[in-house]
């Protein structure tokens, strides 16, 4: 894919990187939609003969790291890409970050907890990027808003920890960055009996554990498909959690899976049609752009689009107000120094909890079924973000 948005007069171009093909597939459609949407809306910069238009060039990830670098490094060299965004995917979005701060490319992603992108791609507080800016939550963000939605259904809880073994199953567990510390701060007993391989074929031995602890509430960022796995086999063993909290896909409509039915699943929100936020572009409201997606796309909004529609936004920020807008490294000085009101919220880069990171508040939300679709999103913790109005409280499992 090389499709590209506002070209005509060559002008200062914003790569972007997009899973179109492969597993994470539809976790593009977001993006590829704003970059649409938002394609002849970009400002244009300067006047006279220094006028110059911005426009956007796409490449493909084919949701594959190999594949992801091979897009970054044609964006900067075939289109002449002055900062390269990109979301979704644990291994493909830090692909395009690593190529990035090698190619000495500004790039902004989004969608991934912060810690994971800094600590998984080798960084520090005292050792930042120099090219590579991030937005989102952290993985301390999702422990709390989780601990108040099992807060919800009773006093503190022992609750099972279903952690695969990949990057962000080790960071929910790291004893200094994770999840589970800031959930045992807050009273609640962890219960994990280590890690599982992707995709998981059997979770008995996980089951029988959380069975014999007394586990009540089950946390986890596993696939919807390994989510719906382990509920089957927990209610033909005899568990029966009162709530099931759980990231990553679970955030998505389409995560939203047979096989969860009754199962009380909560998850993190970031983003919907109901949060106060505006375009900086053109005021758009978050309403406004969840019904666009929704009337030209046929498909329910998802959390992602707000984000991907904020990228576009810092992007555009920062080609505007960097000193040159045709060096990399005067862009990549904007972001850093950037605090914007966006349709992501206000993302500020310089009170961030480590250089490089502007943080995401986060709520909790519980799929329900739906009146219009087979599951819907009901807004359910508001503590963080007090001006998005809630649907009702946490319901625990049938």
């Amino acid at each position: 894919m090389a499709e590209i948005a506002g070209a005509g007069d060559g002008g200062l171009c914003i790569g972007a990187v997009v899973p179109r093909t492969g597993r994470l597939a539809e976790l593009g459609d977001p993006l590829s939609f704003v970059v649409r949407w938002l394609g002849q809306r970009l400002p244009v910069l300067g006047d006279g003969a220094r006028r110059r238009r911005i426009r956007i060039a796409c490449r493909d990830s084919r949701s594959d790291p190999a594949a992801a670098r091979r897009a970054a490094r044609e964006l900067a060299r075939d289109e002449g890409a002055r900062l390269v965004v990109t979301m979704a995917g644990t291994q493909v979005l830090p692909a395009v970050a690593d190529t990035c701060e090698e190619l000495e490319v500004p790039c902004v992603s989004t969608t991934f907890p912060w810690q994971a992108y800094v600590y998984g791609r080798g960084a520090d507080p005292g050792r930042p990027f120099r090219w590579t800016y991030h937005f989102a939550w952290g993985l301390d963000d999702i422990a709390e808003v989780f601990a108040e939605m099992w807060e919800r259904v009773g006093p503190a809880r022992t609750v099972g920890c279903l952690w695969n073994d990949g990057l962000q199953g080790r960071l929910l567990r790291d004893g200094e960055h994770g999840f589970a510390p800031v959930a045992a701060a807050r009273g609640h007993t962890m219960v994990d009996p280590g890690a599982y391989r992707e995709p998981a074929e059997d979770f008995g031995a996980y089951i029988d554990r959380f069975r014999d602890r007394g586990c009540d509430i089950v946390t986890s960022a596993s696939t919807a498909q390994d989510l719906a796995l382990f509920h089957r086999q927990a209610r033909e063993r005899g568990l029966r959690p009162r709530l099931l909290t759980c990231s990553r896909w679970l955030a998505y409509p389409h995560g939203a899976a047979a096989g969860l039915d009754g199962a009380g699943v909560a998850t993190l929100v970031y983003w919907s049609p109901r949060h106060p936020y505006r375009s900086s572009l053109d005021g758009t409201s978050a309403a406004a752009l969840a019904e666009a997606y929704e009337r030209h796309t046929g498909k329910p909004w998802l959390q992602p689009l707000g984000l991907a529609h904020a990228l576009l936004e810092v992007a555009a920020h920062a080609l505007a107000t960097a000193e040159d807008p045709t060096d990399r490294r005067s862009v990549a000085d904007a972001i850093g120094r950037l605090r914007l009101a966006t349709m992501a919220g206000t993302l500020d880069w310089t009170s961030g909890p480590t250089p490089n990171i502007a943080l995401v508040p986060l709520i909790g939300g519980q799929w329900r079924p739906g009146r219009d679709r087979a599951h819907e999103l009901a807004l359910v913790t508001n503590t963080r973000l007090p001006t998005v109005p809630l649907d009702g409280d946490v319901v625990p499992a049938r």
